[in-house]
């Protein structure tokens, strides 16, 4: 039978409640406990998901083995410090932190807790829906039971994978922020639609499935995105006609652009 993990959440914002949620639907074997500055929060998280209200952070570090540091950016040094003084350090030593603060190196939250094994997780919003995408990097420490533990908490949430941390900065633009670039690209198909003919509830649902079948279609055939475009595309059809407009250099040169902004704005967060 397998071990009953025991996990904690510093943090019970959106992506924290999403994780949770997810965990307790995937049926993984676990106890679950929280902390978090409004106890709004937590009360729903337990009526929801049966999470255990901690009375604090060093709480939550004491009766957990994996710790997920899930707060803002700007607050990690204030959680961190938290549990490095008066003795609390002892809490998380040899403890498995998982810290998805974006932008955070996982150097930095050794040096605050030096003793610690981290893992740093880039998720992205779709885990509210259960359709995460995520990649996340291990600090020196780390074991590869670590690795599969988390690895396996994190897939009941949608996909993860395990990048070098050099490259989440890359994953925080594609996949971070990515959900809203492409809804952007959705809006902009549906106001099309609409303009042409569509019910504006009609162009929602045909441009989101669309969206979603062409991913899954993708997915499941291990099809190359090109392949895919030459299916569709029948000689002087409406495929090609609508790709003559939209294969200009600058529509490639514009996403490149779109991604490394993101990638650029992420790197100056880490320093």
């Amino acid at each position: 039978m397998a071990k009953k993990l025991s996990l904690g959440f510093i943090g019970a914002g959106k992506m924290a409640s999403a994780l949770i949620t997810a965990i307790r639907n995937s049926g993984l074997s676990c106890s679950i406990t929280v902390s978090d500055r409004k106890q709004g929060k937590l009360n729903l998280l337990r009526r929801k998901a049966g999470i255990i209200p901690a009375s604090g952070n060093s709480d939550v570090a004491r009766k957990s083995e994996i710790i997920f540091l899930c707060m803002k950016p700007q607050d990690i040094d204030a959680v961190l410090d938290d549990l490095n003084i008066s003795g609390q350090f002892e809490a998380s030593k040899n403890k498995l932190i998982v810290s998805i603060a974006a932008g955070i190196r996982i150097g930095r939250i050794s040096k605050k807790l030096p003793q610690a094994k981290i893992i740093r997780v880039m998720p992205n919003t779709p885990c509210i829906a259960g359709e995460m995408a995520a990649g996340f990097s291990a600090g020196k420490n780390v074991s590869k039971k670590d690795i599969a533990s988390v690895s396996m908490i994190l897939n009941s949430a949608g996909r993860a994978i395990l990048l070098p941390e050099h490259c989440l900065d890359a994953v925080t633009a594609v996949s971070g922020s990515g959900p809203a670039f492409f809804a952007y690209l959705f809006e902009l198909f549906m106001h099309a639609g609409i303009k042409y003919g569509l019910p504006k509830k009609a162009a929602r649902e045909l441009v989101l499935q669309t969206a979603k079948g062409t991913a899954i279609l993708l997915q499941r055939t291990g099809m190359e995105p090109e392949e895919l475009i030459s299916m569709v595309s029948s000689p002087n059809g409406t495929t090609v006609a609508g790709r003559k407009v939209l294969e200009h250099p600058y529509t490639a040169r514009l996403i490149r652009d779109t991604v490394a902004a993101a990638v650029r704005r992420s790197r100056e967060m880490g320093k």
